[in-house]
């Protein structure tokens, strides 16, 4: 099930960048020990980048999120930013609900190394725009970047996921934390 959930939504993600004839997409794809996660982005004019991503986890509780992001975005041989707004979906066995949050990324290109780049992510969900159960929540993380060639990077990292649901007694729930891996492929 986990799979068809990941695969419908990928290819859901693909059409959208298609139709959007994104002049640069990307597709990344990362795992932990207890969860998935595939994003897919494409630029719909120079420096807007529309994008898309799903999260499965298995960390303690099942948990799935959603989400859709509008970034504006900046790329130059030093850094590699992003800010802007995203909708996230969840749907977990402590609740279920969405909201939209603010938040960006930003990595530093190593000058002694060009090729690797350090930095992270994170994007905050208030409770005065989320709906259903969801009282507010987070996605945050960090990664090391090594770029093999120029359409395909590896990285390492570390992300955690929280979320705050109305109706849950035990407060804020971390959905998912802990190390990962990935790759990203841009064209």
């Amino acid at each position: 099930m986990r799979l068809t959930i990941i695969a419908l939504a990928g290819a859901l993600l693909l059409g959208s960048a298609t139709l959007a004839q994104a002049q640069s997409s990307s597709l990344d794809l990362n795992l932990s020990q207890d969860a998935v996660q595939f994003e897919a982005a494409g630029e719909l004019t120079h420096g807007i980048v529309l994008g898309g991503g799903v999260i499965d986890s298995d960390y303690r509780h099942d948990a799935t999120a959603f989400h859709a992001q509008l970034l504006g975005v900046e790329r130059t041989n030093d850094y590699d930013i992003g800010v802007g707004a995203r909708w996230t979906q969840f749907d977990t066995d402590h609740g279920k609900g969405g909201g939209l949050g603010l938040g960006g990324y930003g990595y530093a290109y190593v000058p002694a190394m060009p090729a690797l780049s350090l930095g992270g992510y994170g994007f905050y969900t208030p409770g005065a725009v989320s709906t259903r159960d969801l009282d507010d929540g987070y996605e945050l993380g960090v990664r090391a970047r090594y770029a093999f060639t120029p359409t395909v990077d590896g990285y390492v990292g570390y992300r955690a996921l929280r979320a705050d649901f109305d109706d849950d007694r035990g407060g804020s729930r971390t959905l998912d934390s802990g190390p990962l891996v990935g790759v990203r492929l841009t064209f």
